[in-house]
């Protein structure tokens, strides 16, 4: 698979559940965008434009996506416009077209679903994406066959202070690290972020709570399973008995 969304899905731990239906959405957008930025590099560079910019400033990136961008508010559309933006900016890393992906206008009534609603009860078992701390925490985790540099207190000094910000000062300094992820090699998912940062100015709180828990969680599993590996070789090992000692 060539999308972020699709690499993620598959690299990082995460139960085989289907993405909720609101997540769903929000995939079929950022797939097409990642298509859009590898078999058109004019599209791509007219995106990468609007990188950390408000959608006041951003006039070349109209004509690729604003079809396709719901009108519940201003911050809703700029939250399409960064994460569209971010992609183009990391695409140029990629340049191996991905799937044919299409996308319904906004028209065909299959929009997104309204800024910060939440899913439904029915659908709470099912797998709502790798939030930004989880994704910090994969960039410290030890992989075999992956490239990991990122010191834990860097990763968290980096979380934290996003979890600070307001939206704008978020959409300031949120490419910054989701580029220094991607030249880690971490992937992001995208769909998610794009949830995210819609929801945050009503429920920023709650974003950062379940992005630093994630972060810590993912965390303290890799010490849990180095403890456990480490009992396990004790126990197939146990030490010699010290010399003089009388075998019974």
């Amino acid at each position: 698979m060539t999308s972020d969304a699709s690499a993620l899905r598959s690299a990082m731990p995460r139960p085989r559940r289907p993405r909720t239906a609101r997540l769903a959405r929000y995939d079929r957008f950022t797939d097409f965008v990642e298509h859009r930025c590898s078999t058109d590099p004019g599209a791509r560079k007219a995106l990468e434009k609007g990188v950390g910019k408000d959608l006041d400033s951003v006039p070349s990136m109209h004509v690729v996506i604003a079809h396709l961008v719901p009108t519940a508010s201003a911050s809703t559309e700029r939250a399409y416009y960064a994460v569209a933006a971010m992609i183009a900016e990391q695409a140029r890393r990629q340049q191996v077209p991905g799937p044919d992906t299409t996308l319904p206008d906004e028209s065909s009534g299959d929009a997104p679903l309204p800024a910060a609603e939440e899913p439904p009860a029915a659908a709470r078992q099912e797998d709502y994406g790798t939030s930004l701390g989880a994704t910090f925490a994969a960039a410290v985790a030890e992989v075999p066959g992956m490239r990991r540099s990122m010191r834990r207190g860097s990763a968290e000094s980096y979380l934290n202070a996003l979890c600070k910000h307001q939206i704008n000062a978020l959409h300031r300094h949120l490419p910054h690290q989701v580029r220094h992820l991607r030249s880690l090699e971490i992937p992001v998912d995208y769909g998610r972020l794009l949830q995210d940062l819609i929801d945050w100015p009503q429920y920023s709180g709650r974003i950062t709570r379940r992005w630093l828990q994630d972060f810590y969680r993912a965390l303290n599993e890799e010490d849990r399973a180095k403890v456990e590996e480490a009992d396990l070789e004790s126990f197939g090992h146990p030490p010699k008995a010290p010399q003089g000692a009388v075998s019974t």
